[in-house]
């Protein structure tokens, strides 16, 4: 018991080294192409992408302050929402959520990243309204249309927008979106600019009930992309905290 509570301290100690070194190699690449969009660093939120991480990694890097996380699956979220250190950080839901699971989120997440329809948009009000306060959220567009892929698709993103800036307990705060993996670079860039341009079309269009505070874009392998693009909110897991173990939650 003794072997096994040494080598598990091993273990974390190692992990805890890796997110360190990973965090300052994260932090100088999105500083530099902060700069290179025209803005300042500070102008861009690291989130870090939480599935299947353990509380512990999670906490260390919020003790290195990392003050906004995102899990993807709700069961994963509500099994570790008792220990993640949330009076430091922000804790959000980023991945596609079904309208039954919205109750296991109202109360418990500063904000979801994933809203894509008319209809999860009504419940996360209805049970916001219930419990007496209001819900941020930002709608998932799906850029590249995919047929597989959750999201509004961009001719309906305007539709969608007033529809949801109607209901009451409810905030649009931005914008979210997913390009297709593994696209040439170029193409990348292609949909993040497009998705730029929706969200500088959106604003300008001031909306009642919708801000667009956040474009949500970019992870791991194009985070800097990303940010070059336009965002200003990016989603970063396996290459903060190393690849990810799918037999483990």
């Amino acid at each position: 018991m003794i072997y096994m509570t040494e080598k598990l301290s091993s273990e974390l100690e190692k992990r805890f080294a890796d997110v360190e070194e990973n965090l300052k190699v994260i932090r100088e690449r999105m500083a530099e192409a902060a700069v290179r969009s025209g803005r300042k660093p500070g102008d861009i939120t690291l989130l870090a992408a939480t599935k299947t991480v353990p509380v512990e990694v999670i906490n260390h890097s919020i003790e290195l302050g990392v003050d906004h996380i995102g899990e993807n699956r709700v069961q994963e979220l509500t099994e570790k929402y008792d220990a993640y250190r949330l009076d430091r950080c922000e804790l959000h839901f980023i991945g596609h959520l079904q309208k039954n699971k919205v109750k296991y989120l109202v109360g418990r997440v500063a904000m979801i990243q994933s809203v894509d329809s008319e209809k999860l948009a009504q419940e996360i009000s209805r049970l916001s309204e219930k419990k007496n306060l209001s819900t941020d959220i930002l709608v998932e567009v799906n850029i590249g249309k995919e047929e597989n892929k959750s999201g509004v698709l961009p001719e309906r993103l305007p539709e969608l927008l007033e529809a949801v800036s109607s209901l009451p307990s409810i905030r649009v705060r931005g914008l979210m979106a997913i390009p297709p993996a593994g696209a040439p670079e170029a193409e990348t860039m292609h949909y993040f600019s497009k998705m730029n341009e929706y969200f500088v079309d959106t604003k300008s269009k001031r909306m009642d009930n919708v801000a667009m505070d956040y474009l949500s874009m970019g992870m791991s392998a194009d985070y800097a992309l990303a940010i070059r693009a336009g965002a200003n909110l990016v989603r970063i897991g396996t290459a903060l905290y190393g690849p990810r173990n799918y037999g483990k939650n």
